[in-house]
């Protein structure tokens, strides 16, 4: 029975090569874009769930209150104090390991050195998360100072191959260390990223602060892993009550939190998870299911067009005995062959595409063919897909009379047909329209924040890191600099320009009321701080070398003048931890975290003896490629052991908006195919239904009809379809994207424009789609329709 329903099914595909093009076409293009959706969403999915300990692996987080007892920031950098008190205190914890978050370091090997990502970690850490060792113990490998743990991918990069163990390594032109341990490489999808792991006995002897136990300094991660039975909420109530027994924590509070939920829950909002990028792979699930959605509704839609021409197959074979099981078989065999086509050249279509989609993502997503959970993933698409796109024409096809239709009257079921149809292509339409809209926004929304001024003069503003050598020559190199004319102004600062969570709060002004916990940001800089960045000064001056009371001064934003409502804030002191420094200058308001809400009041102090990184002005007057040879040229003098690292400010704020950019991107993507697929299936109908009244539009047209009249009598239905989808999907796009707008506290709005470009483009692509099969049938011979009579 099988065999027949499937050579049954082969040859019904083969005599209707325009329908089974389509959706075959149709179909592989949908289940390719649901792939390609499906992996990513898989990849976002499993983030920090590799170990098998991920279910208690939990981060350490940090609640900030107001006077009010309200909390208003949440973070997940924590004290030095805190891991110890947990490890002694709460018996359900089994491992506790502190860690540092991480940055860019030089490690090399000879002459072959690299600025790769190091993080510092205690012995514990190995215990928490399950690394592979290619190499090493696993139970001592963090145990000396000057040891290190190379991944395997470093371990080739430094000696070309991963036996390496016992060798040496120099960390950061300084300091030589033993190789104790080769791990496989990390996952993408992990949040504790590294090349190369350190002890923290050894991130000891290099910061100070990091061996004091204190409960005021919240620089540092705190990773702990539970008992498989523990009670997470018990254990968050135990450490409460312990940390209330500590006055520094007056403002601050700590909490566990599931580290394998942080990244698609970690948006945060009175001290409690909210969502967060969950809320993205929502969008892009519905995004995938959508666009298959659309594919299978133009099979249903080609299925149930052409049901006249199988209404005698289907009343033949009920007249000779075929039960109505067996002829719902029949089409869904149909169904599944045409599915499993498609597959086929939707998994070449992805692996095709998936290069473009990683590019686009900055990601290395790929197609597993020796993981069975793919393989089953992939069957069960195929298996949905087949059932959902032949339910419906099964059903219907199998439920005619096998008297009516052999008497060629199936009509009685065409309201029911049409009005089905109808619903199918509407529904099509609405989510195209939507994504049309959609998109608009986004584009508007990303252009309103392009178009924000940001403060800065950020053309030819480079930062490069203050490491090396130059962290006791930077007076040099800002002379050499200076002098060879390829920079006309420099500083240097604990942090760039771009940074986050520099905040520190305590700081007291005149006529203040009570004591407050008002959150300030924090930077740590030299003279010409405004001279450089190009900020606007409304009062006052900058840094400058001519005055040596600069040590104790401070330059203030216009918002941190507005949250003291100091009246005339220059010569006002205020008190910072103890330290009396004085306001010299107010500059304007600049972006230096989100550009998508109001930044934390800025103060700036002078402090030569922090450091970490270097801002220039390049000479305009000369080419980039000169000032930067130049700069090259100086820094490798002074500092040989480490590459130039040039990063123009400019790309740190446009990083600042790639999540809504590459959100924008994918929008358009998917969008573009869903109106492809949605017109690929009008266009089968219009061939379909121009097919039907072929013998009509022959008479028509011997009596006199006109080509327009003709086009017009063919395409009216479908256009009055798509206005109909036009006045249901407005007001929807309406108001999801309205919410969606609601979430930044700046942002666009949704222009009438957006709505007339979407409806009118709609609209155009349908009339285009159907207009070129009405004119081609309006203008046939008509001879040629009517001669079978």
């Amino acid at each position: 029975m099988f065999t027949l329903n499937l050579k049954i099914a082969l040859r019904n595909l083969w005599k209707n090569k325009v329908s089974s093009f389509i959706n075959v076409i149709g179909l592989a293009i949908g289940l390719a874009a649901c792939l390609i959706l499906l992996i990513y969403v898989t990849y976002e999915w499993n983030f920090d769930k590799q170990s098998k300990n991920s279910a208690n692996i939990y981060m350490a987080m940090t609640n900030i209150s107001n006077d009010n007892g309200k909390v208003f920031m949440t973070f997940d950098g924590t004290t030095t104090a805190l891991a110890p008190l947990i490890k002694q205190q709460i018996p359900e914890v089994k491992y506790v390991g502190r860690m540092d978050y991480g940055g860019k370091g030089l490690i090399a090997n000879g002459e072959n050195s690299f600025k790769k990502t190091s993080r510092f970690a205690e012995p514990d850490i190995l215990r928490i998360y399950d690394y592979q060792f290619s190499y090493g113990n696993p139970r001592i490998a963090l145990n000396d100072p000057h040891s290190v743990i190379l991944t395997e991918g470093m371990a080739k990069t430094l000696f070309g191959t991963t036996d390496v163990l016992n060798r040496s390594v120099r960390y950061q032109d300084n300091i030589n260390l033993k190789v104790t341990g080769v791990i496989k490489d990390l996952p993408a999808n992990s949040s504790d990223q590294f090349d190369y792991l350190m002890p923290w006995s050894f991130y000891e002897e290099l910061d100070a602060d990091a061996k004091d136990l204190n409960w005021g300094n919240f620089s540092y991660l705190t990773r702990v892993l539970l008992d498989a039975d523990a009670n997470p909420e018990l254990v968050n109530a135990k450490l409460g009550k312990l940390l209330k027994n500590y006055k520094q924590l007056k403002f601050a509070t700590h909490f566990l939190f599931p580290q394998n939920k942080i990244h698609l829950y970690g948006k945060f909002e009175n001290g409690r998870s909210t969502g967060g990028d969950i809320e993205r792979i929502w969008l892009f699930m519905g995004l995938a299911i959508g666009i298959l959605l659309i594919a299978c509704i133009n099979f249903m839609n080609m299925a149930t067009a052409k049901s006249e021409k199988r209404a005698k197959e289907v009343g033949i074979k009920k007249t000779m005995g075929a039960s109505r099981p067996s002829l719902i078989i029949q089409f869904l065999t149909e169904s599944m062959v045409l599915t499993m086509i498609s597959i086929a050249i939707a998994i070449t279509l992805a692996e095709i595409c998936l290069p473009a989609f990683n590019n686009l993502l900055q990601m290395n997503l790929k197609m597993s063919y020796f993981d069975t959970r793919s393989w089953l993933g992939i069957v069960g698409l195929v298996v949905i897909t087949g059932l959902v796109a032949g339910s419906y024409p099964a059903f219907y096809l199998s439920s005619f009379n096998p008297i009516q239709t052999l008497k060629r009257k199936t009509q009685g079921r065409k309201m029911l047909d049409v009005s089905m149809r109808q619903v199918l292509i509407i529904g099509q339409f609405c989510f195209t329209i939507m994504l049309i809209i959609s998109t608009l926004v986004i584009y508007k929304q990303i252009q309103y924040i392009k178009n924000r001024p940001l403060g800065v003069e950020v053309n030819a503003l480079v930062e490069m890191p203050q490491e090396g050598a130059l962290l006791t020559k930077y007076d040099l190199l800002k002379a050499r600099l200076l002098k060879s004319g390829a920079v006309t102004s420099m500083y240097h600062s604990y942090s760039g320009l771009v940074h986050h969570n520099n905040n520190i709060s305590g700081i007291k002004w005149p006529g203040m009321t009570a004591d407050n916990n008002i959150q300030f940001n924090k930077v740590l800089t030299t003279v010409d701080f405004i001279k450089t960045t190009g900020l606007k000064v409304i009062q006052g001056r900058d840094f400058s070398e001519k005055y040596a009371s600069d040590t104790a001064a401070v330059l203030v934003s216009s918002a941190t003048v507005k949250t003291m409502a100091l009246a005339h804030p220059l010569g006002q002191v205020i008190d910072l931890f103890g330290e009396k420094l004085t306001i010299i200058g107010v500059f304007d308001d600049y972006v230096f975290d989100s550009p998508y809400k109001s930044n934390n009041p800025l103060i700036v102090t002078m402090n030569k003896r922090n450091k970490g990184a270097i801002t220039m002005r390049l000479n305009p007057e000369r080419s980039l490629k000169e000032n930067t040879e130049v700069i090259e040229k100086i820094s490798r003098e002074l500092n040989p052991a480490y590459p130039l690292e040039l990063n123009f400010v400019s790309a740190a704020y446009a990083a600042l908006l790639q999540q809504e950019v590459t959100l924008g991107i994918l929008s358009n993507l998917f969008g573009g195919l869903a109106i492809f697929i949605s017109c690929l299936g009008l266009f089968g109908l219009a061939v379909y239904s121009a097919e039907q009244r072929t013998k009509e539009f022959g008479i028509r047209k011997v009596l006199g009809a006109s080509v327009y009249s003709l086009m017009q009598l063919l395409s009216l239905s479908f256009l009055k379809m798509i206005v109909v989808a036009i006045v249901i999907a407005v007001p929807l796009a309406y108001y999801f994207m309205g919410a969606w707008l609601q979430k930044f506290e700046f942002h666009t709005t949704i222009s009438w424009w957006i709505i007339l470009i979407a409806a009118s483009g709609t609209l155009l692509i349908a009339l285009l789609t159907v207009g070129y099969q009405a004119y081609k049938t309006a203008t046939s011979n008509p001879v040629d329709a009517l001669k079978y009579e």
